[in-house]
């Protein structure tokens, strides 16, 4: 399938804003979440893994990694960070369109695509591929832009035209500057039934701090407990219902 990114060309933006608060909570709790699914799990793949903060956090559970990009600064810094853990984890320059040609026929107990979808024209025929890539009974684990909360983040900032128009919109510019796609719940999970996957669970990702500014770094004094915060309104209803993203943990039939 032909898959061009709209991340493209805002990868720069997204390293500088690697240490900030918003994403360290979305790294955190993505984490969290997948990691009480992860019993049998011993080989896995990563795509749009960017910088590997989850392929690193897997691998240094044992679990054999593979991670595809096509961001060479992203790859590099993710071999940098598996080195500093201990860890190895392969890594292959390439993208969704060229998964078949660069796997040549490998099947996995656990595929990712995480902050990947969104940016994709077709993200319904992105899950398809990469269901093809998990053995029977393995598990594809993956996140869109919540499309039942888009006025969220504009409201809780009080910007009120955006939030108005946000609430019948399923495209939007994020705060990287690029053009994404977001989805309804309802819509996923009908994805996953229709192609085979069976969901195990799905989550709210950054909830609770999706309002603060892009670039703000964590307070260390408070960011376990605002960790411990978000793990919660992760899981729980009807807070999970609001969070910038959705996690979705599927197992293939």
């Amino acid at each position: 399938m032909t898959a061009v990114s709209t991340f493209d060309g805002h990868q720069a933006v997204w390293s500088g804003r690697l240490g900030s608060l918003r994403n360290t909570v979305r790294q955190h709790v993505v984490r969290e979440q997948l990691h009480s699914h992860l019993d049998g799990v011993t080989s896995a793949l990563d795509v749009g893994c960017g910088q590997g903060t989850q392929a690193v956090e897997l691998a240094a559970r044992g679990i054999r990694v593979t991670g595809v990009d096509p961001a060479p600064e992203l790859l590099a810094l993710l071999a940098a960070s598996a080195r500093a853990r201990g860890c190895a984890v392969e890594t292959v320059p390439g993208s969704l369109a060229d998964l078949e040609r660069l796997l040549d026929g490998r099947a996995f107990d656990l595929v990712c695509a995480h902050g990947l979808l969104m940016y994709l024209p077709d993200a319904r025929a992105a899950l398809a591929t990469l269901g093809g890539l998990v053995r029977a009974g393995g598990l594809v684990s993956f996140t869109v832009r919540n499309g039942d909360a888009l006025a969220f983040r504009p409201g809780v900032r009080g910007d009120w035209p955006a939030a108005l128009a946000a609430y019948d919109a399923t495209t939007y510019t994020n705060e990287l500057g690029a053009s994404a796609t977001a989805h309804r719940l309802a819509d996923v999970l009908d994805w996953c039934d229709e192609l085979g996957l069976d969901v195990e669970g799905w989550y709210g990702v950054r909830v609770l701090t999706d309002g603060v500014p892009a670039g703000a770094p964590p307070d260390p004094d408070t960011l376990a407990a605002c960790l411990a915060a978000e793990v919660e309104a992760g899981r729980r209803e009807p807070y999970r219902r609001f969070g910038s993203q959705l996690h979705v943990i599927a197992r293939k039939r």
